[in-house]
């Protein structure tokens, strides 16, 4: 009978078994190939399902990434508005603070009495808080939104702590307290302004906490890495603040004097970003009486070059006239600005012209009885104009190096390359006038010598 014919399947069953036993037999295998050949059935029904499963699964990844990547172009869209509005709040609502503390610090000059001093005073104090909150919150939400990326450059310490030490000691001196610098000749990889954000606040937070005694910054190379230290003979913070105080509008323990009593609570926020963003680490050492030590741990150091000519100490500067009779040329947009600025350098006997652009920066080089001694050009101009453009060209046109300053609400790192390219300064408004001064005396001394 032909196997075709065979309608019975149990019959058709036993034949297939019984052929597979001879084949088994005839290749001496111990296993049941029958059962083999059913598994492998079975299993190829499970790969068929589980193909189609994973093809189902496959397409649903697609369509969830394809709605990420929608979700991240929405995200970076709104990144780069924020950013967008962030520069622009950094120029408009500081550019009236900057004016108006400009214009008290010329007020305070005109003053007969303590009272009106006093009040003036008072008044400036009330600005340098709200600036400063304004701009920390500015910086705060650039490196949030990933704005601030570092750029790293080879920066010797020990001058780099001893102009920050200047800038710092009218305020020492105002308090009562001994600024100090110890450092040793060593140099890293950072980003400069960034670093020199860390140490502003922290420094800013020491005067600010201390009531007597000093203040001391420390540069130290220790087994090759370098360690830059604050310590001060302050308040101290308590056990149950120290987890604390890096975070935002934390101000901690009350500093006795209200004058020092009016930070936003944000430097120390700041600084626990830039570090995260540096890859540094600091520790903090304190004492209630006795002071803080706060240390950075800034990674691999190297011997750093011993030649510095720095800025002068806060007592230098107090009550200097060695500015009188220099010729500044101002390049200013904002008509509220100049005026304030021409108030204030005219209060320090200063031989003062204004422009707002290029072309009229130009045309007072005409007269060639007036060369300046010295730019201090705003950043960002009418119609697009850059001020360090303005910069390169009138020294162009003078045939000249002349000093610079930089007067920018949104120190961009672009800027600061930049500025340190054309080796000009660079002051973030508001412009504190003591600072400028001080600023404008070292660039002039310079030149002189």
């Amino acid at each position: 009978m032909n196997i075709l014919e065979i309608d019975d399947t149990d019959r058709l069953r036993q034949i297939i078994k019984a052929l597979m036993y001879r084949v088994e037999q005839s290749t001496d295998q111990q296993s049941n190939s029958f059962s083999l050949f059913q598994t492998a059935i079975a299993l190829e029904g499970q790969v068929r399902r589980r193909t189609t499963e994973l093809t189902h699964a496959l397409h649903r990844l697609e369509a969830a990434n394809d709605e990420l990547a929608e979700q991240k172009e929405v995200s970076e869209r709104a990144n780069r508005s924020k950013t967008q509005f962030l520069a622009a709040a950094s120029h408009d609502v500081l550019q009236p603070l900057h004016a108006a503390q400009l214009l008290l610090s010329t007020l305070a000059e005109m003053q007969t009495t303590d009272k009106a001093v006093d009040l003036v005073r008072q008044t400036e104090r009330s600005l340098d808080t709200m600036s400063e909150l304004l701009r920390k919150l500015l910086d705060i939400s650039k490196i949030d939104v990933g704005v601030v990326v570092p750029v790293l450059e080879t920066v010797s310490l020990r001058p780099f702590v001893e102009e920050i030490a200047a800038e710092f000691h009218p305020i020492a001196d105002r308090f009562g307290l001994q600024l100090r610098v110890q450092a040793e000749d060593v140099a890293i990889e950072t980003d400069r302004t960034m670093l020199r954000s860390i140490l502003h606040n922290l420094v800013s937070n020491a005067l600010r906490y201390t009531d007597r005694g000093s203040v001391l910054i420390s540069v130290r190379n220790v087994n090759n890495q370098a360690i830059v230290e604050v310590i001060d003979t302050g308040i101290g913070v308590p056990d149950d603040q120290r987890d604390n105080i890096f975070e935002e509008f934390n101000r901690g323990s009350q500093a006795k004097s209200q004058e020092r009593n009016e930070g936003a609570g944000l430097g120390l926020a700041i600084v626990a970003r830039l570090i995260d963003l540096l890859g540094y680490s600091i520790t903090l050492q304190s004492k209630i009486g006795k002071g803080s030590r706060f240390s950075l741990g800034l990674g691999n150091a190297v011997v750093a070059d011993t030649t510095f000519t720095g800025g002068a100490s806060g007592k230098e500067i107090e009550g200097r006239t060695g500015i009188a009779g220099t010729k500044v040329l101002l390049v200013e947009n904002e008509p509220n600005v100049v005026e304030a600025m021409l108030a204030l350098l005219g209060s320090w006997n200063c031989n003062v012209r204004a422009v707002s652009s290029e072309s009229a920066a130009l045309t007072k080089l005409a007269d060639p009885e007036w060369v300046p001694d010295l730019i201090v050009a705003d950043q960002h101009l009418d119609f697009g104009e850059l001020g360090t453009n303005v910069i390169r060209e009138v020294r162009r046109r003078c045939s000249l190096d002349l000093p610079a300053i930089i007067v920018t609400a949104d120190p961009t790192e672009e800027v600061s390359s930049v500025c340190a390219e054309l080796g000009v300064e660079l002051m973030v408004k508001p412009l504190k006038p003591a600072q400028l001064r001080a600023l404008i005396y070292h660039l002039i001394d310079q030149k002189a010598a």
